[in-house]
């Protein structure tokens, strides 16, 4: 081994940002993480489908008909007719024309931005997005500038400083992955009209969680947007991206987004798979109000009790810590006391904001809520006593 990359290594190891990896049953509210019993409070699976009987029903019966693999990028072999139906089915929950998949939410966004984006284009990007937005507009032609998180007066200062660039692009985040706030689709969209630019969401945490039967961020703040971006992996209880937009753009990624063209397609089980969760989600719309309801329930808690949990709507409850030492601490224990939610370092968030980030799923009961809450009660008063 290179001996920098020995030194590199020894240097992270030692450093409260070391990360390691747990092994994790299966994302339901009670699992093993490491092979011990503990509730579950860290997933995306906000609706709890990933788990889902009729979810995993429709999964094998894909694998019967259509094989483990697509066996092909979408242009060669592996178009399967599962594929086009699934398009018509999110392009119809989003209410747009036309509907493109993609392999993961991170490589719609690498494809998304970088296809409509070259180098006359200036991208301006929320500060707080997520590293497959950032990471996007580092690898595009576009000139980016960057405004503070969710201020829509620092955006519309910079958008008239460029008044009469031709080629604008705004970039959001739907639902903030790691504060758990909703950008304000209603005053971009205004801010788009006025400046001529074009409004791209990732709507990665919104789908499924928000907005009238899960629609999304979009729907909930009547915008209109003119691409979304999501995922098949969170809500939606499977794998897999996708961009939502109109005819000509999804004409256009097809043609030009090196993500799509040169990627195999989604197995037919993801497939398959995220096209009962819609199902499901416009049909059993009592999971999505569970879900808002038992984090609006838990943040409140959490607050009393004297933490600091950001305000938000959605199930993402991210409870500041600051210190990374003793978030970590903190981590181990709640893990002593039979939860699992996880430390969220740098990079991932800034400097002294670290924190541990709950998550609910609509499975969780009214128990396992007040389980959690109780646990972060007696932390408190060990660390008071």
């Amino acid at each position: 081994m290179n001996n920098w990359i020995r030194q590199e290594s020894k240097r992270k190891q030692q450093s409260p940002l070391y990360r390691n990896l747990v092994i994790t049953d299966k994302n339901t509210p009670e699992t093993l993480i490491n092979g011990e019993r503990k509730i579950l409070a860290a997933s995306n699976n906000y609706l709890g489908l990933a788990t889902d009987a009729r979810v995993i029903a429709s999964a094998q019966e894909a694998v019967e008909r259509y094989g483990t693999g697509s066996g092909g990028s979408r242009l060669t072999t592996g178009n399967l007719p599962i594929h086009g139906q699934l398009e018509q089915e999110l392009a119809r929950f989003k209410q747009t024309e036309a509907c493109l998949l993609y392999s993961s939410g991170f490589l719609a966004n690498l494809g998304v931005i970088n296809a409509l984006s070259d180098s006359e284009t200036i991208i301006f990007s929320d500060e707080l997005n997520h590293a497959s937005i950032i990471d996007a507009c580092r690898l595009s032609k576009a000139r980016i500038i960057i405004y503070k998180h969710t201020d829509m007066k620092d955006l519309e200062k910079k958008l008239a400083e460029h008044r009469n660039h031709a080629k604008k692009i705004i970039v959001t985040d739907g639902i903030f992955s790691m504060d758990g706030d909703l950008a304000p689709l209603d005053t971009l969209n205004f801010l788009k009209e006025r400046h001529g630019a074009l409004l791209i969401v990732d709507d990665a945490h919104a789908t499924g969680v928000i907005g009238t039967l899960g629609r999304g961020s979009a729907d909930y703040f009547q915008a209109n947007v003119d691409v979304t971006i999501g995922t098949l992996s969170k809500a939606l209880g499977s794998e897999g991206g996708f961009v939502c937009a109109n005819n000509e753009t999804i004409a256009l990624l097809i043609q030009t987004s090196r993500s799509f063209i040169f990627q195999t397609a989604l197995a037919p089980a993801s497939v398959a798979a995220a096209l009962m969760s819609i199902h499901i989600i416009q049909s059993e719309p009592e999971r999505q109000q569970r879900l808002l309801k038992i984090g609006m329930v838990l943040r409140k808690a959490l607050n009393q009790l004297g933490y600091t949990a950001l305000n938000g709507i959605s199930p993402i409850i991210p409870v500041i810590i600051g210190c990374a030492k003793h978030a970590v601490h903190f981590q181990n224990m709640l893990n002593e006391n039979g939860i699992f939610i996880p430390a969220i370092r740098p990079p991932t968030v800034p400097e002294n904001t670290s924190r541990l980030r709950c998550t609910l799923m609509a499975t969780h009961t009214d128990e396992h809520v007040q389980f959690i809450a109780n646990t972060f009660r007696k932390i408190k008063h060990e660390q008071l006593s």
